[in-house]
């Protein structure tokens, strides 16, 4: 004897995720409307100053600027991208044994070298 679901009892299942749905569309929709209607768009002076990048947003793009933002920003990236590969590796370390050990440790000497190298060429210093 076989259990039957009939089509009204498979709907009542996800009829709590479609009101749910419901709702979540009308209130980002009704948020976003609100805030075009009564926000003012009245950008102030701080508002069109440079932010963060150093140098101004509304200039010619073709303007040459400092190399030493790309060094920066792969700097960053180069040891962003360590602290992803020691996480895993420290999780693991009980099971990969020595060969994990010593493999990771050639890899922070490498990077390492890399750092004192970007250092004495004179990369993390700002002028």
């Amino acid at each position: 004897m076989g259990v039957t679901f009939s089509m009204d009892m498979y709907l009542s299942e996800y009829l709590p995720i479609a009101v749910f749905l419901v709702v979540a569309i009308v209130l980002s929709a009704a948020f976003v409307i609100g805030s075009v209607l009564i926000g003012r768009s009245e950008p102030d002076i701080e508002k069109l100053t440079a932010y963060e990048c150093g140098f101004d947003a509304f200039n010619d793009s073709r303007k040459p600027f400092d190399v030493r933002f790309y060094l920066v920003a792969i700097l960053f990236i180069i040891f962003d991208l360590e602290i992803a590969f020691l996480f895993p590796w420290a999780v693991a370390l009980g099971e990969i044994g020595l060969m994990g050990f010593w493999s990771m440790m050639v890899f922070l000497g490498v990077l390492t070298i890399g750092f004192i190298y970007e250092w004495k060429k004179g990369a993390l210093e700002w002028e």
